[in-house]
């Protein structure tokens, strides 16, 4: 397993400190939740999916570190409540109520976190990440067919 910067363990640890204070709903989506996985990628910034609430209480939860405030972003195939805080140095980037566009136009119902987590060992903590399986599945709805690949052979059978 990719070794993660000295950074990324710090605002993990100050993520799943603060957030387990809170009944906020949240796991490791992207980068970082793939190499605490296994899988041989060096992460650019720290993922959060989480509930639409869930991302204004993480953006409260760390409101002195907010660096874009969290609001409605849409593109073509996604959209989601969006936001970003930095922890320890790195850019974590915040996603509530993740939803894709289906082919007919409509949107998907949002991804429901906790239906699609599991939990990585991390010192002395469990950080919640989203399966690779499920993620691979996303991708793959996502047309990034290469990422998708790379996730499948890396997920549990």
């Amino acid at each position: 397993m990719p070794e993660l910067d000295d950074r990324y363990l710090d605002a993990l640890e100050t993520l799943s400190t603060t957030l387990d204070d809170r009944s906020v709903t949240w796991a490791l989506t992207g980068s970082t939740s793939f190499a605490l996985q296994g899988v041989p990628l060096t992460p650019n910034d720290i993922d959060v999916q989480t509930t639409e609430e869930g991302a204004y209480a993480i953006e409260a939860a760390f409101a002195e570190q907010v660096v874009d405030p969290v609001s409605v972003a849409e593109s073509e195939t996604i959209r989601s409540h969006f936001g970003a805080v930095e922890l320890d140095g790195v850019r974590v980037e915040i996603m509530g109520a993740v939803q894709k566009r289906r082919d007919d136009g409509t949107w998907e119902p949002p991804v429901d976190v906790a239906e699609h987590r599991t939990f990585v060992e991390i010192g002395n903590g469990r950080i919640p990440v989203l399966s690779l399986d499920y993620e691979g599945r996303a991708y793959e709805r996502l047309g990034r067919t290469e990422r998708a690949t790379l996730l499948s052979e890396y997920s549990d059978p």
